[in-house]
């Protein structure tokens, strides 16, 4: 066990509470532990554009948008390319709808 980091024992406790099977469930380290897990924080800093925009940012564009989570989740599975410019977000075909709503709604979390 001490080789687990913290988020992946919040992760696990997470799960184990019920989540993520409901979206809203996932916040503070367990969201950042589903983050970490599914590798999003390979183009994505919370605080720091990195190769994709800091999290914070996208919180921050979004928070007022009805649908966002909506919306969040959708580019999450499908990726885009063009709304923060010319690097392109590839599809999370890996991610059920559940675990990108998730995230979607951990990222409107952090503005």
């Amino acid at each position: 066990m001490k080789s687990m980091s913290f988020a992946a024992v919040a992760l696990a406790g997470a799960v184990a509470l019920g989540g993520p099977a409901h979206a809203e469930t996932v916040t503070g380290p367990a969201g950042l532990a589903l983050a970490q897990q599914q590798n999003c924080l390979s183009c994505h800093s919370v605080s720091r554009p990195f190769m994709g925009p800091a999290l914070h940012d996208v919180a921050a564009r979004y928070a007022t948008n009805n649908g966002a989570a909506t919306y969040l989740a959708h580019k999450i599975m499908d990726g885009s390319v063009g709304t923060w410019g010319p690097v392109p977000m590839p599809a999370n075909t890996q991610l059920t709808p559940d675990q990108a709503a998730s995230l979607a709604n951990w990222i409107l979390t952090l503005k």
